[in-house]
């Protein structure tokens, strides 16, 4: 399968983030476009591109832009979800500072659809380098006369904002933030009210993720067809696929939805030299883990979900033969315990007893009966919290018992680690060997 640079396509140009380089490379063609047809007719065409929500749920995009009600006379906003926190989650961060414009093209786009004259982009404030970025390049779309009053001489009046955030995890999910843009602490609402009716001062709103909005203006300049002839039948377009970890080249691949993660080793070089593949994310931490047994899965949101994942924000962390699994989950437990808001019970204890489980079997002092116990919490826990973070928070530690149910036992069994180079020679666990098919530190040419 190959490569599809749409997003990516002015990254290795020289100063790439600057507006000047992304007008020589057909930036803005979309929105100029767009101020030419009516709002209705783009809303639709987003819909016919198939372009689902690329920050992990996947719902389709121009539904969301139609859920808005009609027009009262009020305003309505969009907000662009940058609060991007999730552990190996790392395409909206690099896509911001590559190529910022891509972005504010888009809300200038979606905007003029929904009928929204504000609209806000919602930034991580650690990243201050991207927060800066975004800033200059609001300037110049500004001077350019691609954002403020009268745009290209079309009537439409948009003014952008962009808000850093305070570096909470829960600020990711859609409400959370809209109550952090508004000054308030972060935490879930309750819905319904859904977004669409009452979101940001209680609003019409729409709040999508900046992978979303930025896909949005090619798919206005070359036609809901052309995007849709790429990926699969149910989920169709391009994605930007982050491989982190134990693999030769790691970076961002933009390709096809459907791709696989063999294919995708085939092209950054493989497994590091001399290892292999023993587990890895589909979709950052907070979906369930594959193995190599999943190296031919399309990376679709059906094909992943009917194998037992979920595709997320397409986050591939590779871990090879080295890595304990427990260890490995135990971190991911670790920071979904300290990142839960606090606002469920379920959440609340249950993250910090899944920790505190967790933490005694890595250390060696697990007992029998602890991985009912883990089991347990986690059936307590997935579809009682009030959003989504509960539900990520159990994933890796239910399908890394699923799949990997021995390395526990043989924690609890020897008492410590088994990959531990201090663990007696006795331990009663051997590493799984390589299966036939597997991929190991052997590949092809890496990529960008």
């Amino acid at each position: 399968m190959n490569l599809t640079p749409v997003l990516t396509d002015t990254w290795d140009k020289d100063r790439s983030w600057r507006l000047a380089t992304y007008e020589r490379n057909g930036g803005y063609a979309g929105l100029k476009k767009a101020l030419t047809m009516e709002p209705a007719a783009l809303v639709q065409a987003v819909k016919d591109s198939g372009l689902r929500g690329r920050g992990g749920a996947g719902f389709p995009t121009g539904m969301k832009w139609g859920f808005l009600p009609p027009p009262d006379g009020g305003p309505r906003y969009l907000v662009v979800n940058a609060d991007e926190s999730e552990p190996g989650t790392c395409k909206d961060i690099p896509l911001m500072l590559a190529s910022p414009q891509h972005l504010i093209e888009g809300v200038a786009i979606t905007s003029f659809a929904i009928g929204c004259d504000h609209a806000f982009i919602y930034v991580r404030g650690e990243v201050l380098h991207v927060y800066r970025r975004l800033l200059n390049a609001v300037d110049e779309a500004y001077k350019a006369g691609y954002l403020g009053k009268n745009i290209q001489g079309s009537g439409f009046d948009l003014d952008v904002t962009v808000h850093a955030g305070a570096g909470a995890y829960i600020c990711g999910e859609e409400t959370a933030l809209l109550d952090s843009l508004e000054g308030l602490r972060g935490q879930p609402r309750l819905k319904p009210p859904f977004p669409a009716v009452a979101g940001l001062y209680a609003r019409p709103t729409v709040v999508n993720n900046v992978e979303s909005i930025a896909s949005v203006p090619a798919i206005v300049a070359r036609g809901a067809d052309w995007f849709s002839s790429m990926g699969t039948e149910k989920s169709q377009g391009h994605g930007l696929f982050s491989l982190s970890g134990h693999v030769t080249t790691p970076g961002q691949y933009e390709a096809p939805l459907g791709i696989t993660l063999r294919e995708l080793l085939e092209l950054s070089g493989g497994i590091r030299a001399g290892h292999e593949l023993k587990f890895w994310t589909p979709g950052g931490s907070s979906t369930p883990i594959f193995t190599q047994d999943h190296l031919d899965t399309p990376l679709d949101y059906e094909s992943v979900g009917a194998a037992g994942s979920m595709l997320g924000t397409r986050a591939l962390q590779i871990f090879d033969e080295t890595v304990c699994v427990v260890r490995a989950v135990s971190r991911w437990t670790d920071f979904y315990a300290h990142e839960s808001c606090g606002k469920c019970t379920p959440c609340r204890e249950g993250t910090y007893w899944l920790k505190q489980v967790l933490h005694r079997i890595e250390s060696g002092e697990g007992q029998d009966g602890d991985l009912e116990l883990l089991v347990d919490l986690c059936d307590n826990i997935l579809g009682k919290a009030f959003c989504a973070l509960g539900d990520g928070a159990v994933s890796p530690v239910t399908s890394s018992i699923e799949h990997f149910r021995d390395e526990y036992q043989a924690h609890i069994d020897g008492h410590g680690c088994p990959f531990d180079p201090s663990a007696s020679a006795l331990f009663p666990y051997t590493p799984k060997t390589r299966t036939p098919g597997a991929l190991t530190g052997a590949g092809a040419g890496g990529h960008r």
